[in-house]
Order: structure tokens, then C-alpha cells, then sequence
């Protein structure tokens, strides 16, 4: 079966929902007073390097272009609500990340910050998730196809082949599995 411009990032989509499954789990216990913080660092590590550098960075600097040199604009329509998302993932990431040490030390507030923007990023991420596997992906499916398609995916492999802050997209694939565990999915 041939490869579709977006069936790799369809599968990274699987990987991200688990995590937010995860993530939305841990808040759960954290609520109730059993909040795991090397968990939750995880995921907010998770978030960063897998969902925003790797996954993200292929739709912004090789999927959309691709779709833009095929008509779309990059300023309103889906490409530009996908992208206002990805800066709404990236603040409540930046929220967790600045919160999490302070709140391992017991400060309530910023515990309290820590689950609004895990809770808020789960909700995001589902819905943009769904946006784009129902409504641009579809579209992309149709633009980007032959040739340009398999340079598509070409770029996508070199993407993978990256370091994400020291970890490769293999350790973060298994990081991601390892939080599925930990909370008992």
C-alpha cells in the first residue's frame, strides 16, 4: 500500500492521544491526592519533544508549505487554526513545565496551575487532533500525492532521524508506552 502525505502523522496522532489519555488519568489522581510527579514530567517532556518539535514541526515546516504551494492559504482556513493550536498547546506546555517544580515542593497554587493547563491541553489536543484527521488531513490526502508525496514522506523520515533534546523519536515512542503503564492503561 502506498503511503499518504498524512499516514505517518495519523499513527503520531495515536501515540499523543495515549499520552493525553495519561496525562488526564494522573490529574485525576492528583485530585484525589496521589499526584505522580515523575509521570507528569514525562508527559509535559513528552508534549514538548514528541507532539510539538517532532510531530508538529512536520506539519509546520513540511506538510503546510506543501499544502500552501498547493493553493491553501497559511493565514485563515485550517492550516491557520492548526497553527493558532499549536500555540495554544505550546502556552499550556510552558504553564505545566513552569509549574511542576514548585509543585513537587507542595505549593498549592502551583499545583493547582499544573492541572488547569494539563486539563486544558488534553482538551485542546483532542479536538485539534480531530480537526485535523477529519478535515485538513483529508484534504491534504488529496493535494499531495505521487511524487511530491513520496518527497513528502522522504522529509518526514529525515525529521525522525533528529535528536529531541537528547532523546531520539524511538525513546520518546517508548516513553510514551511507559506512561500508557503508569497509568494503567
Amino acid at each position: 500500500m502506498t503511503e499518504s502525505a498524512t499516514s505517518r502523522l495519523r499513527a503520531e496522532h495515536q501515540l499523543i492521544l495515549q499520552v493525553a489519555d495519561a496525562l488526564e488519568t494522573l490529574i485525576g489522581r492528583s485530585e484525589s491526592g496521589d499526584t505522580d510527579f515523575d509521570a507528569l514530567a514525562d508527559c509535559i517532556a513528552f508534549i514538548r519533544l514528541f507532539a510539538d518539535a517532532c510531530h508538529h514541526g512536520k506539519e509546520e515546516d513540511l506538510l503546510f508549505p506543501a499544502l500552501e504551494a498547493r493553493g491553501m492559504p497559511h493565514d485563515q482556513g485550517p492550516i491557520a487554526v492548526m497553527l493558532f493550536e499549536h500555540q495554544q498547546g505550546r502556552a499550556f506546555a510552558k504553564v505545566m513545565a513552569g509549574a511542576i517544580d514548585e509543585a513537587r515542593t507542595g505549593d498549592e497554587e502551583a499545583l493547582t496551575k499544573l492541572r488547569a493547563a494539563a486539563t486544558g491541553y488534553v482538551h485542546l489536543i483532542r479536538g485539534h487532533i480531530n480537526k485535523e484527521d477529519h478535515v485538513l488531513f483529508e484534504m491534504a490526502d488529496q493535494a499531495v500525492q505521487g511524487p511530491a508525496c513520496q518527497r513528502l514522506c522522504d522529509e518526514y523520515g529525515l525529521v525522525c532521524q533528529r535528536v529531541f533534546d537528547g532523546r531520539t523519536k524511538e525513546e520518546l515512542e517508548e516513553l510514551a508506552a511507559s506512561l500508557k503503564e503508569r497509568a494503567g492503561g
